[in-house]
């Protein structure tokens, strides 16, 4: 089945995808080192960085080579940054969201079987709700069905508290399913729509289940790093610890961007306090930064955290910096490196990110966790076919 990916970034999506047995024929995103990345880790993929609002119909069905209507599945997370939340009504139309309407204006050149959107939890409240309901709007008058849902990475295998909202639109179909959890992982999701749009795990349903996939079974094979060290294009020194590991290390046979940020004095005299599990509330008052020092201890609950090893990971961000999250590794007194947010992620050992170590957190942290997207893209699959 054929795919494309438009604001495909590292490729998180596409990989995820090509794991559910769809072939990616085209990917594309405007920063260059993502677009290397991308193309790096899916070399028989035509990569574009051109701005799509340049693109002409005639250009589109050229790159793909398919006819309208050929095509299985578009997908994408383009941003949609025009609804305000003050104002009662907007469209797709304003003119701030030009990169969502590009999008659903390539998919209404491709006509494919089934469109794919994926965008944070926010976009169900952003605009009270006139986001998501421009996006139904739109998709419908093209002639789709459409569905959304909030999902959980956790419930897929993925070591991670990260939530996604996805979009399935389907053109020869009224009926659109959503991925079944597969692994009994939780989280607490506090932000609108998670009532009505999250997947539950029934009692009975959860004890069927999986294990959830924790930090220790993600990392425990990894080696050790010193402070602003780098581990490349180096052979593993263990086997495979976990399922998870086994599963990440299939098609790899070395380690690759295993390279963490150096920490300050004074961070370093704080992590000593931290235990797994731990946070700012266990640091010193005296050894605080001066912001948490009037913080109360009710916010800021993931600042300075230290991963518990078996608990899942808080959301990897574009940077893993502690003052920002949870992100100081189990048992050594450091930030995790790229790897270890990439298997976080649930990419493969084999995918390399390329950039400098700021970059390639970038590409990490924006990522979909391909092992979601292959669950995702699994279940369009079934209704397509």
């Amino acid at each position: 089945m054929t795919l494309v990916d438009f604001f495909s970034g590292a490729g998180g999506l596409t990989c995820g995808l090509n794991m559910a047995g769809f072939h990616s024929i085209l990917g594309s995103d405007i920063h260059p080192t993502y677009a290397r990345t991308f193309a790096k880790n899916h070399p028989n993929t035509q990569v574009l960085t051109n701005d799509i609002r340049d693109l002409s119909e005639h250009d589109i069905l050229k790159l793909t080579r398919l006819k309208p209507g050929e095509l299985d599945l578009i997908a994408g997370g383009p941003p949609c940054q025009g609804f305000s939340i003050n104002a009662p009504i907007r469209t797709l139309d304003d003119q701030r969201n030009h990169l969502f309407k590009e999008y659903l204006r390539i998919a209404e050149i491709l006509k494919p079987k089934a469109i794919l959107i994926e965008n944070v939890p926010g976009i169900v409240s952003l605009g009270k709700g006139t986001a998501v309901k421009a996006i139904y709007a739109h998709l419908q008058k093209m002639g789709y069905t459409v569905d959304h849902r909030i999902l959980f990475a956790g419930h897929y295998g993925v070591p991670q508290m990260r939530f996604r909202t996805i979009f399935i639109a389907l053109r020869d179909s009224t009926e659109i399913e959503f991925p079944e959890p597969t692994h009994n992982a939780t989280a607490f999701a506090n932000f609108a729509g998670s009532k009505e749009l999250c997947l539950k795990l029934a009692p009975l349903f959860a004890q069927e289940l999986k294990d959830k996939t924790t930090v220790w079974d993600a990392l425990s094979d990894l080696p050790e790093l010193a402070l602003g060290q780098l581990i490349n294009n180096v052979e593993y020194a263990k086997p495979p610890q976990s399922e998870f590991q086994k599963i990440l290390r299939k098609d790899s046979t070395k380690i690759y961007n295993h390279g963490c940020a150096k920490l300050g004095k004074a961070n370093l005299d704080r992590l000593k306090h931290i235990p797994q599990g731990g946070s700012w509330r266990d640091i010193p008052y005296d050894l605080l930064p001066a912001g948490l020092q009037r913080a109360r201890r009710s916010d800021h609950t993931k600042r300075y955290g230290r991963l518990h090893p078996d608990e899942l990971c808080s959301t990897i961000l574009t940077k893993c910096d502690p003052h920002w999250g949870s992100f100081f590794h189990p048992t050594q007194d450091r930030a995790i490196s790229v790897r270890e947010a990439a298997r976080i992620q649930s990419f493969p050992d084999n995918y390399v990110f390329t950039g400098n170590l700021t970059e390639q957190f970038e590409q990490v942290g924006n990522a979909v966790p391909p092992l979601m997207a292959k669950a995702i893209g699994e279940t369009i699959k079934k209704l397509i076919s």
